[in-house]
């Protein structure tokens, strides 16, 4: 029997759980580093923090059922990281362009974390189509 799984994926996925703890330490000191810095509404710190822990929320299962997906070739878990990766990327669009206040290492950040969640997109849709066939 031939092997589907994809080792390109596979290493995305590791290095994507790695770079988002970075991610997420960073945007959360940087949401703090604002909100004593600058003068930030108390009705729109809320809401950043929100959006920041449900990503990390949403990251857990995205990561995990990309793994599995990936290692188990099983379309199912893969189609359902890949809706999460949608979510997650929705996610870090409102963190990129609607936050209170967005600092140049927000929008590199961000912009890392975007060109990942494409480049993983793209190699999960491969994965199911292989798996698929």
């Amino acid at each position: 029997s031939s092997q589907l799984s994809s080792l390109p994926l596979q290493i995305l996925l590791y290095v994507n759980g790695v770079y988002y703890i970075f991610y997420f330490l960073a945007t959360l000191a940087m949401i703090i580093y604002k909100s004593q810095v600058f003068s930030y509404p108390d009705d729109f710190l809320a809401p950043d923090l929100a959006v920041l822990f449900l990503m990390a929320i949403l990251e857990v299962p995205r990561l995990y059922l990309g793994f599995k997906g990936n290692l188990t070739e099983a379309e199912a878990p893969l189609g359902l990281s890949l809706g999460l990766t949608v979510g997650s990327l929705v996610l870090c669009v409102y963190l990129l362009l609607w936050q209170t206040y967005v600092l140049w290492a927000d929008v590199l950040l961000n912009a890392v974390l975007l060109s990942a969640y494409g480049l993983e997109s793209g190699l999960k849709v491969m994965a199911i189509a292989a798996f698929v066939s």
